[in-house]
């Protein structure tokens, strides 16, 4: 395993990292669960990804126990707050005090005193963005936080939200977005953006929800049991499985078979291949595809295969800014 630091803080965390926003609590039974988590250790992963909203809460302490006995200052803990953890109308959001509840509810799922990065999932625009930072940046002197960051953000918001850390002089290092081959929306202003302010890219989805593990073939049905098949990964996925877009991944497997990499490794060094993505985040139903896609890690992609890679997927790659990802 190979690792890089974390915006421009001291942290380290692995290239590759684990997370369990379809899987844990939900798709996969808790031993599976489990086995995953040991392949990810057994492969060098030291970066767990969660949040509270995944699998309605369950997510978090499904992560929790099976991390149980292992060396806390050995792992990076991520989770998020944000999303809706209750019927209250206080139970959402960015808010003081869902902020710092919904903290509480997270430690103590996860089984720890304290998480390594604490992420704002989505941004709020229905409270001050004073008060968010301000909540954080208790959060950080208590001790209970380690390391700020947030997940799907806009440039703009980025701005802000970095220059409120400053003031409060506390550390705002990541943003977590979509991206991905064919998903390369954060580019042309996020990315930019966060490489002044000092923050590093977290990335899910670096294999197109499968799509770009070649699974999933032009003109055929999903394979039993993809996320093609489950009612939240379809509709994440739908925008994915259009003819012409399944077509050019197709062409992708030579290029992948060329330069000895399966096609789920050759999309997740080609995240990696960004300077400013500092993780991939792989998610898995069975250890094996773990231990595959951790050996993505360290491998580099010379110029003339990124430029084959960009010629077959022309034309089939979405880059507008615009574009917002479902919460």
């Amino acid at each position: 395993m190979e690792f890089r630091r974390l915006g421009r803080s001291g942290l380290n965390i692995s290239e590759i990292s684990y997370g369990n926003w379809l899987t844990h609590g939900s798709q996969v039974e808790e031993d599976a669960a489990h086995a995953c988590v040991r392949a990810a250790l057994d492969a060098g992963i030291t970066t767990f990804d969660t949040a509270d909203v995944y699998a309605e809460t369950k997510a978090e302490s499904v992560l929790g126990r099976a991390l149980k006995g292992e060396r806390r200052e050995g792992v990076e803990i991520f989770t998020k707050v944000y999303g809706v953890t209750g019927p209250g109308p206080n139970d959402r959001g960015l808010s003081r005090k869902h902020i710092i509840e919904a903290a509480h509810g997270s430690l103590r799922r996860l089984g720890t005193d304290y998480v390594d990065l604490y992420q704002a999932h989505r941004f709020d625009r229905t409270v001050p963005l004073e008060e968010t930072m301000s909540a954080f940046a208790d959060l950080v002197r208590q001790g209970k936080v380690l390391y700020i960051g947030v997940s799907e953000w806009r440039s703009d918001q980025i701005t802000r939200g970095a220059a409120l850390a400053r003031e409060l002089n506390v550390p705002l290092v990541s943003n977590q977005p979509q991206y991905s081959m064919l998903w390369r929306v954060i580019e042309d202003q996020v990315v930019p953006a966060s490489e002044r302010e000092g923050l590093s890219q977290i990335v899910w989805s670096p294999l197109g929800q499968g799509v770009l593990t070649g699974k999933y073939a032009p003109g055929s049905q999903p394979p039993a049991g993809s996320r093609a098949t489950d009612d939240l990964g379809a509709k994440m996925i739908a925008h994915l499985l259009r003819d012409e877009v399944l077509v050019a991944v197709q062409k992708l497997r030579p290029l992948a078979d060329e330069a000895g990499l399966s096609m789920a490794q050759l999309a997740i060094a080609w995240v990696l291949n960004n300077p400013n993505v500092a993780s991939a985040i792989i998610g898995a139903s069975r250890p094996e595809q773990v231990t595959e896609n951790a050996a993505a890690a360290g491998r580099k992609l010379d110029a003339d295969l990124v430029t084959a890679i960009d010629k077959v997927l022309e034309g089939v790659v979405e880059r507008d800014p615009r574009l917002t990802v479902t919460p």
